[in-house]
């Protein structure tokens, strides 16, 4: 999140200031200073704001605009996680700051520290582009921070009631069939028939870690010059306790390769550069199971799921688009992606 990622609050979006202010003055170093809000222009569901006091920097996050799914957007959540996290996992930026008042906003929020590096989406930074394997650098770096997460000790940071472990991709299949049910504003029998397809496919539950929820490359910062060092992770309000290799279902489900049809490159491109060298699949996953030690066989039907969600997460915010709860003009296109990214679920569910 570099400074020149930041725009002017979007209509609709804006926060005020001056309120804010008020309140956070004394409870951070630096706010008794003037304070300037931009917000950050990247990530579909969140709002994410840089709170520039001159001399420090913090993060704000707050939810989407309109009704919101149960348990989805948990600010408190995260800011539960992100408040110890750091201790064991560096790369999660630390929280300093919970408020559930929702007065001052107008919604739960929190206020993290602010990390300084460059985030990778749809174009490859200018700085990594003349570097012929950063592609390849990203992507191990990508892969061994999730195996290096899955490791930590959740019970050490009193984390050992942040959810159910038991059952989770049973509550996982049934809970993104449900949002789905909710959200679809056109009918698509395919996303049934993947329903009945995954309850069918359950694998063996994992010993359960830490999950991330939605893990994927826009959602990590690398070195402003290094692409083989991550400076951190973000999107941490889904972290919950469960199977880890959901985690790289997700990964894989927001992957690209040059060979991939058509329906299954339209969503990739939304999220990451194409025609660069990054790790194949493949490669992504033998790269896990060698670090991590765990058994990947299964990890066809994780990558089903994680398209699944994502078709659900694309449902989700274009229902706040057509109903006028959001004004960005980037989730008129998702419309169009449903459907493709459903496919694309079928197809990898096809080869297992």
């Amino acid at each position: 999140m570099a400074f020149d990622e930041t725009i002017p609050m979007r209509p609709g979006e804006e926060i005020p200031v001056e309120r804010l202010a008020t309140y956070l003055r004394g409870r951070l170093p630096g706010s008794e200073n003037p304070l300037r809000v931009r917000q950050f222009g990247g990530g579909a569901a969140n709002l994410t704001y840089l709170l520039d006091y001159g001399t420090h920097q913090y993060v704000l996050r707050r939810p989407p605009q309109g009704p919101l799914p149960p348990s989805a957007h948990d600010m408190h959540r995260e800011y539960r996680v992100l408040s110890v996290l750091w201790q064991a996992f560096p790369l999660a930026p630390r929280a300093f700051l919970f408020c559930e008042d929702e007065s001052v906003i107008g919604a739960p929020f929190f206020v993290m520290e602010r990390r300084v590096g460059v985030v990778v989406r749809r174009e490859m930074p200018p700085q990594f582009a003349a570097i012929p394997n950063a592609a390849r650098l990203m992507s191990a770096a990508l892969v061994d921070a999730l195996a290096d997460f899955h490791a930590v000790d959740f019970a050490a940071l009193g984390l050992s009631d942040l959810g159910k472990p038991q059952g989770f991709i049973h509550r996982q299949i049934e809970g993104w069939y449900r949002r789905w049910q909710a959200a679809q504003t056109h009918d698509l029998p395919l996303m049934d028939e993947l329903h009945a397809w995954l309850l069918a496919h359950e694998p063996p539950e994992q010993p359960p870690t830490l999950v991330h929820n939605d893990y994927k490359l826009d959602n990590a910062m690398f070195a402003e010059d290094d692409p083989a060092r991550l400076v951190a992770i973000f999107d941490w309000d889904m972290c919950t306790l469960g199977d880890p290799l959901s985690d790289v279902g997700a990964l894989l489900a927001y992957w690209t390769e040059p060979d991939d049809p058509p329906h299954m490159r339209a969503m990739a491109a939304w999220i990451m550069p194409t025609g660069y060298d990054f790790m194949r699949r493949e490669e992504l996953v033998e790269r896990y199971a060698q670090r991590s030690g765990r058994d990947v066989r299964h990890i066809g039907f994780y990558h089903t799921l994680g398209l699944y969600r994502i078709v659900v997460i694309l449902a989700q915010i274009y229902k706040r688009y057509v109903a006028g709860q959001t004004q960005d003009e980037r989730f008129a296109a998702f419309g169009t992606l449903i459907p493709l990214v459903a496919q694309a679920a079928a197809d990898v569910a096809a080869r297992v």
